[in-house]
């Protein structure tokens, strides 16, 4: 291996490097990563809340697939810049945060990381022990106390998928990569399983005209739909280079996102809602868990197949989702104490401690979450983007993102870029307040947007202004 300029820096670990990116993730390994992404309980429940909007089936299949090419556009950003620097996330940000201060965006991104590891964790988990249960129904008397909102076949199925994850994570990106190829696709075989087996009982019609509320909400409801599935992948958009350093050129990112997203995700959306909207049919509503359509499949080796492929995918999509990004992150603070496998202990110890069964106890709490999610990482997301693509016009240099002496690129002022810690203070406290104030929190959808274009005309502001009182242009 290429030894690295600033080798013996204090900001330097090996697998933070342009060196150790791989470049075997190609445009079917993307696919396949997006497929992992979206195939999941949380994606489901998300898809179909948005019913709670007031939408018809029609209009949340139409605002569901506008927020998908909205990410085509934003991944193919962070996704095409991530495979040119080859380095992941919260090193690529040491260009614009300085190289102490993107400790601040790889601290945020891991605490959303972190909770969104344990809610799918606690999803799967779910489904785990309704398996459980069916082949073995003395283990139901395992349920009947719990412990801080858990019973204990719970903590047990909880605790046994966390310590499987953390296994494949220890073995590094490359188990990471084979994982997800394989659990992508295989999610699609439970789903369209899911979908045949409701729309039979449905009598194979359903109405797409149907609403949960009486009045339509209209335009203002499909662009909270649109934004709020946008948000809903706003933490992996915004950590996409963890992944893309790794693919050999720019078209596999460009080819990948558009199997994975346009085709995919739109597809996944779809059968989300026809899944729902057959079982308004069948219990007269639409189910927001799919575990409680599971509970009523009387045959054990359709709910086998079933549970296995969603439990598998439920864990393709919280590793490259949300365990890849805080192990990053957490390297990233402390390069010199931490590898892969022990950041990736801290991460799985975290998610415990948060109780993500607590945090998972509605469509509504849901999609709240989100929002919040957006709120943080909309305005990281503006300034990174900004400063790649406006102000260095799509030139970093890597070797300098490691140098920690002061006189170094990026190193601003003690390490850190107040112009972007300026601009991430302004729009994040607007994003958040959005989200948070219930006086108008029918615009928390919103934040994510609002997040990202405020703080990136905040940060293009400062830096341009910055420059031309130095008589300075952007070089790199």
């Amino acid at each position: 291996m290429h030894k690295h300029a600033n080798e013996s820096s204090r900001l330097f670990n090996v697998e933070l490097s342009p060196e150790t990116a791989t470049g075997t993730w190609k445009t079917w390994n993307l696919f396949a990563w997006w497929m992992s992404g979206w195939h999941s309980l949380g994606g489901y429940t998300m898809a179909v809340g948005l019913f709670a909007l007031g939408l018809s089936g029609y209009q949340m299949i139409a605002a569901f697939t506008a927020g998908i090419i909205i990410l085509y556009f934003t991944n193919n950003m962070s996704g095409v810049a991530g495979q040119r620097v080859k380095v992941p996330f919260p090193v690529f940000a040491r260009a614009s945060f300085g190289v102490y201060g993107a400790n601040i965006p790889a601290i945020l991104r891991a605490i959303v990381a972190v909770a969104w590891y344990g809610i799918q964790t606690y999803l799967a988990s779910a489904a785990m022990m309704l398996l459980v249960i069916k082949v073995f129904p003395s283990s139901a008397t395992l349920t009947e106390s719990s412990f801080a909102g858990l019973s204990a076949l719970g903590w047990i199925c909880f605790l046994v998928l966390s310590f499987a994850q953390l296994i494949v994570l220890s073995r590094g990106m490359e188990a990471v990569r084979r994982l997800s190829d394989f659990a992508g696709p295989a999610i699609w075989i439970a789903m369209i399983a899911l979908a045949v087996w409701v729309l039979a009982r449905a009598g194979w019609s359903v109405d797409f005209s149907y609403r949960t509320i009486e009045h339509d909400s209209g335009l203002f409801g499909m662009a909270s739909a649109m934004f709020i599935v946008v948000a809903y992948l706003a933490g992996p958009t915004l950590n996409f280079a963890d992944f893309t350093r790794n693919a050999p050129d720019e078209a596999s990112v460009r080819r990948g996102n558009a199997w994975g997203l346009l085709l995919n995700a739109t597809a996944f959306g779809a059968i989300s809602i026809v899944i729902a909207l057959a079982s308004v049919k069948v219990y007269g509503e639409a189910i927001h868990d799919p575990i409680a359509l599971m509970k009523d499949i009387d045959s054990i080796a359709i709910l086998l197949v079933a549970i296995i492929a969603i439990g598998t995918a439920t864990a393709g999509i919280n590793i490259i989702m949300n365990f890849v990004a805080p192990v990053y992150d957490i390297i990233n603070v402390w390069p010199r104490h931490f590898t892969f496998r022990k950041a990736g202990v801290v991460v799985a110890i975290l998610s415990v401690i948060v109780t993500p069964w607590n945090l998972f106890s509605s469509p509504v709490i849901v999609n709240h979450f989100i929002g919040s999610v957006g709120a943080l990482m909309g305005p990281l997301y503006g300034i990174v983007m900004a400063d790649y693509y406006i102000i260095r016009r799509q030139k970093i240099d890597s070797d300098a993102l490691f140098d920690d002496t002061p006189g170094g690129k990026y190193y601003y002022n003690g390490g850190y870029n107040t112009n972007a810690i300026i601009a991430l203070v302004i729009s994040g406290v607007i994003a958040i307040g959005m989200s948070v104030i219930p006086a108008i929190s029918a615009w928390t959808p919103f934040s994510w947007p609002v997040g990202v274009v405020l703080s990136a005309l905040i940060y293009c502001q400062l830096s341009t202004a910055k420059r031309r009182a130095l008589g300075t242009v952007a070089t790199d």
